[in-house]
C-alpha cells in the first residue's frame, strides 16, 4: 500500500551513488515515487540508472518510477525554448508540455511521496532546483532537496546559498527581497542552461 503523502515534494541527483546507496537515501526519506526529470535518462559513467535498470530496481525497492523528461527537461525538443542556441529556463518555463509535467507532479504529490530526480549532486547546479522548483514553489507548502550525504536542505535553505553565490545575499536600496531573488535565479539559469554545440565550419 502507498505511504501517505506528505504534500512535501522532494528532489535528489543520482550523483555516483551505487544503486544500493540510492535505495537507502529513498527509503530514508520514505519516498514512494521518482519522477526521472532528465532530459536524456542514461549514464555511461553510471549504467545503473539508465532508465529500464532503475525503473526495475525500483519496482523491487516498490517505488513507481515515471519519466518525465520530455515534459521537464532542460534539454528541449521545441524551438521556441531556444534562442541562439541556448534552451531558455524563461522561455521553457511557457511552454505547454512544460506546465503539463508541473501539473503531473501538482496532482502526483497528493498521492505520493515524490523526488524528482536528476543527475547532478548539488541541487544549486541543476534545472531541477533552478527551473522546476522555481515554478513550482508558488503551490507547494515545502520543497526538500536530499543532499548526497542523506540530509535535506529546505528550498528556502537553497535559495539562501543561491543569494550567496550570486552576489546578492545584501539588501539593495533598488530592489525587493523578491526582486533580488528572481534575479539570482536568472543568474544561475544563465550559468547552467543547456547550449547546444556549435557544428563546425565546412572548410572550402
Amino acid at each position: 500500500m502507498t505511504r501517505e503523502s506528505s504534500s512535501t515534494l522532494y528532489t535528489i541527483g543520482h550523483s555516483d551513488h551505487s544503486a544500493e546507496k540510492f535505495g537507502e537515501l529513498l527509503r530514508r526519506h520514505e519516498i514512494t515515487a521518482i519522477a526521472d526529470v532528465r532530459s536524456s535518462p542514461y549514464s555511461q559513467r553510471v549504467p545503473h540508472f539508465n532508465r529500464e535498470l532503475l525503473a526495475r530496481e525500483l519496482e523491487r525497492l516498490g517505488i513507481r518510477y515515471v519519466f518525465l523528461g520530455l515534459e521537464l527537461g532542460a534539454r528541449r525538443s521545441e524551438a521556441a525554448c531556444y534562442e541562439d542556441g541556448r534552451a531558455r529556463y524563461s522561455l521553457i518555463a511557457e511552454a505547454p508540455l512544460f506546465q503539463e509535467g508541473l501539473n503531473r507532479v501538482r496532482g502526483g504529490i497528493e498521492k505520493h511521496r515524490i523526488a524528482l530526480m536528476c543527475a547532478e549532486k548539488d541541487p544549486l547546479t541543476c534545472h531541477r532546483s533552478i527551473l522546476i522548483c522555481r515554478n513550482l514553489k508558488p503551490d507547494l507548502p515545502r520543497i526538500e532537496h536530499i543532499l548526497d550525504d542523506g540530509t535535506l536542505e529546505p528550498h528556502e535553505e537553497l535559495e539562501s546559498r543561491l543569494l550567496d553565490h550570486s552576489g546578492l545575499a545584501e539588501p539593495d536600496l533598488f530592489m525587493t527581497d523578491e526582486e533580488r531573488l528572481e534575479r539570482a535565479y536568472d543568474w544561475q539559469a544563465e550559468r547552467i542552461e543547456y547550449r547546444e554545440a556549435r557544428p563546425l565550419e565546412s572548410v572550402t
